[in-house]
This record gives C-alpha cells, structure tokens and sequence, in this order.
C-alpha cells in the first residue's frame, strides 16, 4: 500500500482486522460470564506473539526447500514480511500462549478458549480475505461461473496452462465456511452451556473438516506425507483431538463450570482469614444492649 519494496500490506491488515474482531468478540463472551474484558488482552498478547512465531516455524518446516535449497539463502527464513505463515502452526503456538496466558490471570484454560473459538473462526476469514488480495492458495482449474481469474505472470501460475484459465477460489470457500462455523458455534453455545472445552473441539472439529477437504483442491505446493499433504494431516489430527476433547470432557465434566477461574484465583472472592494468627472478635454491642451478667466471684478461703 505504501510503497513497492516496503510498506502494510494488505495481507497483514487482514490478519490485523481478523485479532481485533476475535479479541472484542472473546471480550464479549467473558463478560457474559462475569469475567472483566479487560482479562482478554492480557492472555491475547501471549497468544498473538507466540501464534506469529509459531506460525512462520509451521510454515518453514513444511517447505523447507524454499529456505534451504540449493542456491536458498537461509536467512530469508526468517524473512516474515515475505509471506508464509501456517494457520496450524498458529494453532500451536496460541494454544501455548494461551496457557501461559491463563495462568498468570488465574482464569480456565477452557473458559477461555471456548469464549474464543467463534471469534477464531471469524479471524481466520479474515485472514483468507488476504489471500485474495495476495491472488495466492487458489485452487484447481474449474469452469465454474465463480472461477478465479489469476493473472499469468503471478508466479503461482501453473505452468503449461492457457492465460485465460479460471481456478477455484480456495480461500473464498474457506471464508464460507468459517463464518457458517461462527455462526453455528454461536447459536449452539447462545446460552454460555458448552463449556469445560467442548466448544473448542467442536471448533477443531468443523475447521478440521473443511481445511482437509479444501487443501485437497490447491495448487501451491506442500510436503507430502504417505502422498498426502501435510496440511491435511494436520486437519485430520485436528479433528481427532476435536474428537477426543468433547467425548472426554463429556464425560469428565457433565454438568457446568462452577466458575470462569481456577479454584482459589477468583479476583473478587474474598479473602479468608487465617485461624491460627487472628481470632474472631466479639461483636460490638448497641445502648439497648443489657450489660452481661457478672460472673460470680470465687470463693475465698
């Protein structure tokens, strides 16, 4: 936007816009569950840095031979202005983020990954709003009346191909289908009753789904794995772990969560006082009050 070598760009505006909306939207949810809004930003800022970097490691790890092939300068690996990050890296790297983030406040891990699950959904649309101004991660040729017209001299053109071919917008598809999942994540959780984690692996679940179908479909290279790419994979665990949280914490947990705080961390609850340094007091007693009675003296002898 600013200049040809150096300026914002468009992409990272999209990501930018994706954390704001998923910060406020968390923001929300917590208040609906008596917990200061305030609490999001200090978890959000361990999640974002550490999803960023996880996220730019993800990408690098699974194409290793555009950082550290032959005639590759492996410095450009770190290189984040360039492009490639890796949602599921971000994933990981969140997680983590969150972690830290929820133990320093006091606050349910799972209190707040629920809260954020649709808001996370809703970022990663914005997120695929990028790619699109970025033409990148489109999809197979299709003759469909959406096709995608990508201009031949973009360096993810297909080789061999006629200038005129349409492709499948991948991302657009993707957009589609996360905010269908913020919405139904919203209606399902609209009176704050799936809780211990349950949300979350729904969220796993859905987006595990329709990331494994839509990869299937793009033409941009990636690593494979027994022929499979390795961001389908990565799809596939996320549903099994989507799986395994709901099916476990079910049965775990079966009723609600008695608070939005670890046992003992709850900022507003009071403090107890300690029996073995003070000792209750009597209480204070009114005009009307009769004056107790004497005790009778002991006898002398």
């Amino acid at each position: 936007m600013v200049g040809p070598s150096w300026g914002i760009q468009t992409y990272a505006l999209c990501i930018l816009a994706g954390i704001v909306v998923a910060t406020l939207l968390t923001g929300y949810r917590l208040r609906q569950r008596g917990v200061d809004a305030g609490y999001v930003i200090d978890i959000a800022v361990w999640a974002v840095l550490l999803g960023i970097a996880a996220a730019r490691l993800f990408h690098v790890v699974t194409h290793p031979d555009d950082y550290f092939g032959p005639g590759r300068d492996p410095m450009t690996a770190f290189y984040v202005w360039e492009g490639g990050i890796a949602i599921f890296g971000a994933l990981i790297g969140g997680a983590i983020g969150i972690w830290i983030g929820c133990r320093t406040t006091g606050l349910r891990f799972s209190t707040f990954v629920d809260a954020l699950a649709p808001g996370l959904l809703l970022a990663q649309a914005f997120g695929r709003l990028g790619n699109w101004f970025n033409h990148e991660l489109f999809g197979q040729p299709t003759g469909l009346p959406w096709g995608l017209e990508i201009e031949a001299d973009n360096p993810a053109f297909p080789i061999g191909l006629p200038p005129e071919t349409l492709f499948h917008p991948t991302f657009a598809y993707e957009i589609v289908w996360n905010v269908a999942g913020a919405v139904l994540l919203l209606w399902l959780d609209r009176k704050r009753d799936v809780q211990w984690g349950r949300l979350i692996a729904l969220y796993l679940i859905w987006y595990g789904i329709g990331r494994s179908v839509f990869e299937t479909i793009r033409v941009d290279p990636s690593e494979l794995f027994l022929g499979i790419r390795t961001n389908v994979w990565m799809a596939f665990l996320a549903i099994a772990i989507g799986i395994v949280v709901w099916v476990v914490q079910t049965r775990r947990h079966p009723g609600l969560e008695p608070s939005p705080w670890e046992p003992g961390r709850d900022p507003d609850a009071e403090e107890g006082v300690d029996s073995s340094r003070y000792t209750e007091l009597p209480e204070p007693r009114t005009q009307d009050d009769p004056e107790p009675a004497a005790e009778p003296a002991a006898a002398q002898h």
